[in-house]
């Protein structure tokens, strides 16, 4: 890999590890309240819906970006197989610790259920190019405003649609949210573009370390909760 092409790919790691290090702060203050801490309501209060709204939002439009860059130039089918293979078995293994856990809370289609269809469904859009936008926007505005009893069965649940919010600890529908994927397709060569305009020069540790977490998201997403409520209990 050349020197400006490492550049360009550390930047949006960097990013990817700007949305990781918020999405664990806020399960940090999540585990805070669960295991009784503090007393934040993470399921009406404004505050927290809004903050996992922004964290969700920039770290699914990453993935947008991120399977574009993969995918851009061909797709592996071997490589694309693989990943999905990891992803769901990351999917299963959350779904089966949440209902040892928390029981009816379980999560069920949370985001790592997401990005793994996500990163399927994803393949058929890559060189869509301006059309991203557009279904991506529906996609947004149908998933938000729309409600259909039929999906709130829960065979369909994952689809979105519903008329409740159902009772899980993660939920992560494909509707609205893999808009913002389709949104991440069509920015990705804008990305790209700003990435390329990196100042050259040695890289920051700040920048170096953030491209590090990004590189390596899945892996602190699984580990980050277990070592969080394993050292929160040992103060409970």
């Amino acid at each position: 890999m050349s020197t400006a092409t490492s550049r360009r790919l550390n930047r949006i790691d960097a990013l990817r590890g700007g949305a990781i290090i918020a999405m664990v702060l806020f399960h940090f203050f999540f585990d805070l309240s669960f295991l009784g801490f503090t007393d934040s309501d993470f399921y009406n209060d404004p505050f927290w819906l809004h903050a996992r709204t922004v964290i969700l939002s920039s770290f699914l439009f990453l993935v947008g970006v991120s399977l574009w860059l993969a995918n851009r130039e061909g797709i592996d089918p071997v490589r694309v197989l693989k990943r999905f293979g990891v992803l769901i078995g990351c999917a299963l293994l959350i779904s089966a610790a949440t209902l040892w856990m928390v029981g009816d809370r379980f999560v069920f289609f949370g985001v790592i259920h997401f990005i793994a269809l996500a990163n399927l469904l994803g393949l058929l859009f890559v060189n869509a190019g301006k059309l991203n936008l557009v279904v991506g926007a529906v996609f947004l505005i149908l998933g938000n405003l729309a409600e259909f009893s039929w999906f709130d069965n829960p065979g369909w649940r994952w689809i979105g649609l519903m008329t409740f919010k159902p009772l899980t600890n993660d939920y992560v529908p494909l509707l609205p949210w893999f808009g913002l994927v389709l949104i991440g397709l069509y920015a990705a060569p804008r990305v790209l573009a700003w990435a390329r305009k990196s100042p050259t020069g040695k890289v920051s540790g700040v920048e170096s370390a953030l491209a590090g977490m990004g590189r390596h998201s899945l892996l602190i997403y699984m580990l980050h909760q277990p070592l969080l409520v394993g050292v929160l209990l040992l103060f409970q």
